[in-house]
């Protein structure tokens, strides 16, 4: 078994097949000529050993290398990678099976935000008439902490359209250190929900920690091979068209273990990569193949993504603007170019320039969700909680975005228009129409009853004032109240035993409650 998410019959497509060639064509001799810049040796050795044409830079500081990448070299990684990559998880119920050429989306959280945005409500009353009290939300912000992490991954595992679990809290306790950090958002993760967990790695010394880690979950190294519990993500290169050290000597690691993996891109449109939206997809689309290529030839059938967190920039600071049209636009772009190769897709929406819930969040949120989602990317992160440019998490703000998802869901549903249903419904027009009332009302119950009806906004107010954020806020309440299924007391007596560095608060059956 296997979560359903949702299948877009017809993706919304923006480029024609012509315009998707013309992509693919501009990127492989981007990948021929300039090439790409590498600061990892051992990368830049693969590459050589391969067939591509590696050349030194003399006397460069730090050493690097260009790696010009033939067309035959990128035509043999997008054949051998899977176009099938299943995720597993604890539940296997709530395992993703992702094709590259079904348009299948799942909803997933992301990303590793620095600050939690707590949510208090005050009671204010009305100047013109002090009997009428209203509750107004104040929001704090705050840096985010292990136990805001478990709380994410608890609520997340209650939230009905998500399908996996992002991290998105960086954890920064003070016994949090670079040593330790990994195996305990990985556990604090696993221990809270039994969806699908992904993660980047902050130090690859963790990554045989987090691996064993798995392995016990899971129940075994085949097991893990069968049911891989946890994936990863990996920002291999930095645009425009570089290989970092440290991110490609993890990809390597990654890819020797055979563990699931994101080869993630992430250019800004106006800095980082062209401003003109030929030139951002060009970009992106080599940067992706180039990583997809390496994964091939460490570990042929590495399972990956195709990630791209294309984003345009905001002039007026040169950061991030998530909230533009464009972003929206090369996002939908390159889930087409993903199709293309068909290898599944690691796409981004939902995410708001706005730091706190609200009219712009809302806004800018629903757009982008509505019109991703459409494009059928299999993998769609970054959709629960993100405000400020993936800079701030807030747990409100993701009640709210499962809400819309439900929306969203029942939107992209397959009509059911069929022969006999248009006989049915013949006959019922017919039954109506000899009646005084003329009302269909009595044929209501039955299709509520198949759940084809979408359901009333579940924070709609009493029509006088608006009540959306004290309704979702007492939902929060509700869903974290509900338990979790924590990882068992033997599994976790070995994960402590065998896995330095996992904080003793974090074993609850040590410490005699949920953490």
């Amino acid at each position: 078994m296997s979560r359903e998410g949702i299948v877009v019959e017809k993706p919304y497509e923006r480029l024609t097949g012509e315009q998707v060639e013309t992509i693919h064509r501009a990127s492989l001799e981007i990948l021929r000529d300039p090439g790409l810049v590498c600061f990892n040796g051992r990368a830049a050795d693969l590459f050589a050993a391969a067939g591509a044409d590696v050349s030194s830079a003399d006397k460069s500081s730090p050493p690097h290398w260009i790696v010009r990448i033939p067309e035959r070299l990128v035509s043999e990684g997008i054949e051998k990678a899977p176009k099938t990559v299943t995720l597993g998880a604890r539940n296997p119920d709530n395992a993703l099976v992702m094709k590259g050429d079904e348009p299948r989306v799942y909803f997933i959280t992301g990303s590793e935000t620095n600050i939690w945005l707590d949510t208090h409500f005050q009671t204010y009353g009305k100047k013109t008439d002090p009997t009428v009290e209203i509750e107004v939300p104040e929001f704090i912000p705050r840096r985010g902490t292990i136990a805001d992490l478990c709380m994410s991954a608890h609520l997340s595992e209650h939230l009905d359209t998500l399908d996996g679990f992002i991290r998105n809290v960086n954890i920064q306790d003070r016994d949090i250190t670079e040593k330790n950090k990994d195996v305990n958002k990985f556990f604090a993760s696993l221990n809270n929900t039994t969806k699908h967990v992904q993660a980047g790695l902050t130090s690859l010394s963790q990554l045989d920690p987090v691996v064993k880690m798995a392995e016990i979950i899971a129940g075994g190294r085949d097991a893990l091979k069968r049911n891989p519990i946890v994936s990863l993500i990996c920002c291999l290169i930095k645009s425009p068209l570089q290989f970092v050290d440290d991110t490609t000597e993890a990809f390597i690691e990654i890819c020797l273990r055979g563990i699931p993996v994101v080869v993630s891109s992430a250019p800004q449109a106006g800095s980082t990569a062209p401003i003109k939206e030929a030139g951002i997809l060009a970009q992106i689309n080599a940067e992706v193949l180039a990583g997809i290529t390496l994964g091939q030839i460490v570990n042929e059938g590495t399972p990956v993504l195709y990630g791209t967190v294309p984003t345009k920039t905001r002039i007026d600071t040169l950061s991030d603007s998530y909230g533009a049209v464009e972003t929206s636009q090369y996002t939908i772009d390159c889930t087409q170019l993903a199709r293309f190769y068909g290898i599944p897709n690691y796409s981004t929406s939902g995410v708001s320039d706005a730091k706190v819930p609200g009219q712009q969040s809302s806004i800018e949120r629903l757009f982008s969700n509505i019109t991703v989602a459409m494009s059928g990317p299999q993998f769609l992160h970054c959709a629960y909680g993100l405000l400020d440019c993936n800079s701030v998490f807030s747990p409100l703000q993701a009640v709210l975005d499962d809400a819309h998802f439900t929306m969203i869901k029942h939107f992209l549903r397959t009509p059911g228009i069929e022969d006999g249903e248009i006989n049915d419904i013949l006959t019922q027009i017919r039954k109506v129409m000899s009646t005084p009332q003329k009302l269909y009302i009595s044929y209501i119950r039955k299709v509520m009853r198949s759940g084809l009806l979408s359901p009333l906004y579940p924070f709609e107010g009493n029509r006088e004032r608006d009540r959306v954020f004290e309704l979702a806020f007492e939902n929060m309440k509700a869903l974290l109240a509900k338990p979790v299924e924590p990882v068992d007391r033997e599994k976790t007596r070995r994960i402590f035993d065998e896995i330095p560095g996992l904080l003793p608060r974090l074993n609850i059956y040590e410490e005699g409650r949920r953490s």
